[in-house]
């Protein structure tokens, strides 16, 4: 680095194999969109996933089009829905234990895992590391560094729930990817982007993804009348 330069300090996103590669997508560009850089880790099974829920391959030799490609899309699928510019992602290889997010000294604001698989919520609760996106998740909790694990699955049985336990206290911030309705959701894609806002709330991102709650009753459409409280 140059004198007078300043330091780049990212986040990592991981993305692992559940279902939900749109609250990936929408925590990026929100990232993006706040100024934030990104160090972008995509697992092995997350590929099937977004190929499957979106058609798009994410090929490491061509990560940046591919990238492209999946963050200008809606959550209803839509080409061309969103502008986004990806000049402050930094795409590591999964498989790449020598990355630099593998070392708790290369400088990271903190991580966040959307959506989280139960077997990438076990593999980073028992300290597995068997890959990328785990050992950094394990580096950011032993560093003390913001983790937020926003864990995509129903129904939970017995053992998630235990790691999920063991997540929290280790320090991380588990945020079930469970969207709200009370924001007046009229889209797919404002759901997708509650979930998102909520990643980023953990995080302590500012962002305009959703209508926060008021206190007022009734705020979620302005169309609907106010029911009585005796009602």
């Amino acid at each position: 680095m140059n004198a007078g330069e300043t330091q780049r300090v990212p986040w990592i996103v991981g993305v692992s194999g559940a279902s939900g590669t749109p609250y990936a997508a929408a925590v990026l560009r929100a990232l993006l969109d706040a100024g934030e850089s990104v160090d972008l880790v995509v697992s092995r099974a997350s590929r099937l996933t977004l190929l499957d829920e979106t058609g798009i391959s994410f090929r490491d030799a061509h990560w940046q089009a591919d990238l492209r490609e999946w963050l200008s899309r809606g959550a209803d699928g839509k080409p061309g829905t969103f502008a986004v510019g990806i000049d402050r992602v930094r795409h590591w290889n999964a498989g790449d234990l020598a990355a630099g997010p593998s070392s708790g000294s290369y400088p990271v604001k903190g991580m966040l895992i959307v959506p989280a698989s139960t077997a990438c919520v076990a593999g980073v609760a028992l300290g597995l590391s068997k890959d990328l996106l785990q050992r950094a998740a394990s580096v950011t909790l032993k560093e003390r560094r913001p983790l937020v694990v926003a864990v995509r699955e129903t129904p939970l049985n017995g053992q998630t729930l235990r790691h999920l336990v063991t997540l929290d206290d280790a320090g991380a911030s588990v945020v079930p990817a469970s969207p709200a309705f009370y924001a007046g959701a009229t889209h797919i894609q404002d759901l997708v982007d509650f979930v998102a806002g909520r990643v980023l709330d953990a995080a302590g991102v500012p962002h305009g993804l959703y209508r926060r709650w008021t206190g007022e009753l009734g705020g979620g459409d302005a169309t609907r009348p106010t029911r009585a409280p005796s009602e």
